[in-house]
């Protein structure tokens, strides 16, 4: 007796979905679970019909066709099967590729990090003096610009110091630009040692500091720093083997009596430095020198 057509097994939409949509896959995946399990259930109905019509001698053409669909269920679970795995191939590369995807992103963050990193670094180190680590020049302007601001907001005083090393040459000279260097780190260190949160020292160039005195109350006060600057200046570094001395000249100006701009505030302590040195008078206001 020939067999009746076989239907046709209704095959999943795109069983072989982007490896990148894992959720399809599953959605796939747990459709084709639900089709095996129906064609268990089916199979086993079919099974325990056949086993009845032997059971109880039914008719051959009963138990011909009891075979016959018992044997198109075990080809669809065959089939069902078969979909199954080539799904859950299709899911295994889907979640290799996001775990790629998932290293791929790590690494990326790993690399965004270090170019911020870089970008702050770069900052810092356009902003700092190389040697000493200080604030440099450029930060200084900033922050004296910021300070005059809350100067004129607060109704503050403020003051600019204009500090050269003198001798220091002849450190060079006698010992070398290394052991100058060391000595310039050491001042460094002892003028931001003594620094309080609000001001700043700087290194300008050279064996140039300038310093900010963010709120300076009166003249006494801002002479009394000054002094002290000076002082841990002068105290001997030891370097070494080597012992050297420097000394300081400081000249002073005073926002606002001696000037309102960051430009006014700079050249007004800087000539009343050069006064400083060449009169070997220590500390040294501009209106000082201004009123000789």
């Amino acid at each position: 007796m020939p067999h009746p057509q076989k239907p046709a097994l209704k095959r999943l939409p795109n069983s072989s979905p982007e490896p990148t949509s894992l959720l399809k896959a599953r959605g796939h995946t747990q459709h084709a679970k639900d089709m095996v399990e129906a064609c268990a259930v089916e199979l086993s109905t079919v099974n325990t019909s056949l086993k009845k019509e032997l059971e109880e001698g039914g008719p051959a053409p009963a138990i011909e066709q009891a075979l016959s669909q018992s044997e198109e269920v075990e080809i669809k679970v065959e089939e069902c099967a078969d979909e199954l795995i080539s799904v859950n191939a299709a899911l295994a590369e889907g979640i290799r590729e996001r775990r790629g995807l998932h290293d791929e992103l790590a690494q990326t963050n790993d690399a965004l990090a270090a170019s911020r990193r870089q970008a702050r670094k770069a900052r810092a180190d356009a902003l700092h003096d190389a040697l000493t680590g200080l604030p440099n020049f450029t930060l200084f302007k900033d922050r004296l610009e910021l300070a005059l601001t809350q100067a004129r907001r607060h109704d503050w005083r403020s003051a600019v110091m204009f500090i050269d090393l003198d001798k220091f040459k002849e450190v060079n000279d006698t010992y070398g630009h290394d052991v100058g260097d060391a000595c310039l780190k050491e001042i460094a260190e002892r003028l931001e040692s003594v620094t309080r949160g609000d001001d700043t020292i700087c290194r300008r160039a050279g064996d140039e500091f300038q310093f900010l005195m963010l709120e300076a109350k009166d003249d006494a006060v801002i002479s009394a720093v000054a002094e002290k600057l000076a002082a841990i200046i002068s105290a001997p570094c030891e370097l070494g083997k080597v012992q050297v001395s420097v000394s300081a000249s400081i000249g002073i100006a005073v926002f606002p009596e001696d000037g309102h701009s960051p430009q006014e505030l700079l050249e007004k302590a800087d000539a009343a430095m050069y006064a400083s040195k060449r009169k070997a008078s220590g500390p040294l206001f501009w209106r000082q020198i201004d009123a000789k």
